[in-house]
């Protein structure tokens, strides 16, 4: 039998025109998985305006924004932070862990240089932690700190007045020596904050847990490689490859705007600059930030 392969070649590329808009038709009853981004980046908390810091008041619209999708398969947590306030830390997690609970979706966090502190905070609000080899993860402490310029005014000719109502009103005055009452009451306040750290890391991680709590909660960090080991995350990888692995290489993956508009972030400023003796304090606030800053990020060679 003779084939004709003109007749073979004109059925070929009829069929292929006919299942191109058949395969879109497919994708448009139904689409590949989607998978929301919202990115979790610097050091968590605010100080004054200059301070592009990470706060719940600001990341809320992002939150609600990540969690919107009706046809959403999950979402990813992008955390790059060396950690910072304890509270916005909580705040933060607290909140991305109800909208995840209220949608019914998994949510998956993936760690970058840095996830240490409030950081690793923010990541175990989500089911699962992904790291880099390389990735800083851990450091389950809270630090507190700041200068003591004990001297320094009378060395400048500058007289303070404080006057206070309250025996520890002005507890740990930096311009007081310290008192052993003031620091042994600040232990008290980490101490707390702590437990309540160590309490929802148990409460999250659970059983994947390993090791006792003295080697665990002693607010040292590790490499991503063994914090798997401990079981602070539950595998190393980056986000693209994971998420591909689970929901198939036409997997759609959208960012989120993690930032507030520069309008609204230009104004806000603008708002609390309105006196000369303001904005002094405003460069002052925003280069101790920035010294701040940067000093977490150097604990971990950042």
């Amino acid at each position: 039998m003779v084939h004709n392969s003109a007749d073979e070649d004109r059925t070929n590329v009829g069929t292929t025109k006919i299942s191109a808009p058949l395969s879109l038709f497919a994708r448009l009853l139904k689409p590949p998985p989607l998978v929301t981004v919202l990115r979790l980046s610097g050091v968590v908390g605010r100080i004054g305006p200059a301070r592009a810091g990470m706060g719940l008041s600001d990341l809320d619209p992002s939150i609600e924004k990540a969690f919107r999708p009706r046809d959403l398969a999950a979402v990813a947590l992008v955390v790059n932070s060396p950690g910072g306030a304890a509270a916005q830390s909580s705040l933060i997690a607290r909140r991305v862990r109800a909208r995840a609970d209220a949608k019914g979706v998994p949510m998956l966090a993936f760690c970058e240089d840095v996830a240490a502190s409030g950081g690793y905070w923010l990541a175990t609000a989500a089911d699962e932690i992904y790291a880099d080899p390389a990735s800083i993860v851990g450091s389950i402490g809270v630090m507190g700190g700041g200068f003591g310029f004990v001297g320094l005014l009378e060395k400048l000719g500058v007289e303070r007045r404080l006057h206070t109502a309250g025996k520890h009103k002005a507890m740990l005055d930096p311009f007081k020596p310290e008192k052993r009452d003031d620091v042994r009451h600040l232990d008290k306040l980490q101490k707390d904050i702590h437990q309540e750290f160590c309490d929802w890391v148990r409460l999250r991680r659970g059983a994947r847990l390993v090791g006792n709590d003295e080697d665990l909660f002693n607010g040292a960090f590790w490499t991503g490689r063994m914090a798997r080991d401990l079981g602070l995350i539950d595998g190393l990888g980056e986000m693209h490859t994971v998420l591909q692995d689970r929901y198939g290489e036409d997997v759609r993956i959208r960012p989120v705007n993690g930032r507030q508009p520069w309008l609204r972030r230009l104004f806000k400023f603008a708002a609390t600059d309105n006196h000369a003796v303001d904005a002094a304090y405003g460069h002052a606030s925003a280069v101790l930030a920035t010294i701040e800053d940067r000093l977490m990020w150097s604990r971990f060679g950042f």
